[in-house]
């Protein structure tokens, strides 16, 4: 069997991360390792409120992880980070194969390579819509005008008849 990527998404104690934040992320990626499982990325993604109390803790600290498993193997790692007392809530999803390499990257800050073609393809294509932004942009201002234009007239005509008449005849 070949090994799948998967994206692990925890929420751990937020007072235990608080006291002991390397331990806490070692006891993670130890969990992930006991399982013959190999840590691409794991890293604090962010500290916030939770929407509903979970195990009476109001708050959480969610904690992002890619991992290459065996998928025989997996059952056994969610149920023992379901007996890890720093793991709140887990959840792991498979990851598509033509997503893993650009996934990976964002998460450890990097920017994923891509194919020379498909820049230049997407440079074309940003130029070609920046042209016709520009474009609709100088149409817009001059209706704009237009219209600020054809409001000065009309407010002329129907405060005073005679005037319009002179306005008309004069432009």
């Amino acid at each position: 069997m070949s090994a799948t990527v998967y994206e692990c998404m925890h929420i751990l104690d937020s007072n235990r991360y608080a006291r002991d934040p390397s331990g806490v992320q070692e006891s993670v990626d130890s969990t992930v390792t006991k399982f013959d499982g190999e840590i691409l990325v794991s890293r604090l993604w962010n500290e916030q409120k939770l929407a509903y109390l979970v195990d009476g803790h109001r708050k959480g600290t969610y904690w992002l992880s890619y991992i290459r498993i065996e998928g025989s193997r997996l059952v056994e790692m969610e149920r023992a980070f379901q007996l890890n007392e720093n793991v709140l809530r887990t959840l792991t999803l498979r990851l598509d194969e033509r997503l893993v390499e650009p996934m990976v990257a964002h998460a450890l800050g990097e920017t994923a390579p891509s194919t020379i073609g498909d820049d230049d393809t997407a440079s074309d294509a940003g130029d070609q819509s920046d042209a016709n932004n520009s474009k609709a942009a100088d149409e817009s201002v001059e209706t704009t005008e237009s219209v600020e234009t054809t409001e000065s007239v009309e407010t002329t005509e129907s405060a005073d008849q005679p005037v319009a008449e002179e306005a008309s005849s004069e432009s």
